[in-house]
């Protein structure tokens, strides 16, 4: 009998708690956000989607040692390498990725292709608006990922906010990064100068 009220008790508890988060949802104020005109900002080391990089003078970086698709855990990486001839250099080593390809559906964003690159030749970005009606769109080939990502979808919206160049970054930083970019950066200066001040003290 005791077992049945202790149930019975626990039911209407935890049943009222969640009637209260409900209703306080409810009385509480609405927060609209105007997607897609305003991207909700999110943090610099986000990972979203990859990007292949090229050196200064062009080659690509990427050399199809295929060690990205040895780390990734969701096997959606595909690189089949081929040797650079002098008639045709691709990269700056003896051989390049003629096929690159990238299963986004089966991606779990974990960063270990960006982690086992030892020439930086893959990164993830910010870019995260994936979403495609078609599971075929969702494999992306080598020239997709060489390219910059797409600033508008097929129907002409905004894909993404619009970037400006970093001197202090590899790739471009989204504008709405730049408030949490600055407070980071004045958060890392004042605990740089924080030794010293002590140091002052102690004199």
């Amino acid at each position: 009998m005791s077992n049945n009220f202790t149930g019975v008790f626990r039911g209407t508890k935890n049943t009222g708690v969640g009637l209260a988060t409900t209703l306080r949802a409810f009385l509480g104020r609405n927060i609209t956000e105007q997607y897609p005109e305003y991207k909700h900002p999110v943090m610099p080391r986000f990972r979203g989607r990859h990007k292949l990089h090229r050196h200064a003078n062009g080659l690509e970086k990427c050399v199809g040692c295929s060690l990205c698709a040895a780390a990734c855990p969701a096997d959606c990486i595909r690189v089949v390498a081929a040797e650079n001839t002098d008639d045709n250099r691709v990269s700056a080593g003896e051989r390049f990725a003629q096929v690159y390809e990238i299963n986004m559906s089966r991606c779990i964003f974990c960063g270990y292709c960006e982690m086992a690159c030892p020439f930086d030749a893959i990164t993830l970005g910010n870019d995260w608006e994936l979403a495609d009606l078609n599971r075929d769109q969702m494999i992306y080939t080598k020239n997709m990922l060489l390219a910059d990502p797409p600033t508008k979808d097929n129907y002409g919206m905004n894909r993404r906010a619009v970037t400006r160049p970093e001197p202090d970054l590899d790739s471009s930083l989204p504008v709405w990064l730049e408030e949490t970019v600055s407070r980071e950066r004045a958060e890392r200066s004042s605990t740089d100068l924080a030794p010293t001040k002590r140091q002052g003290r102690g004199k």
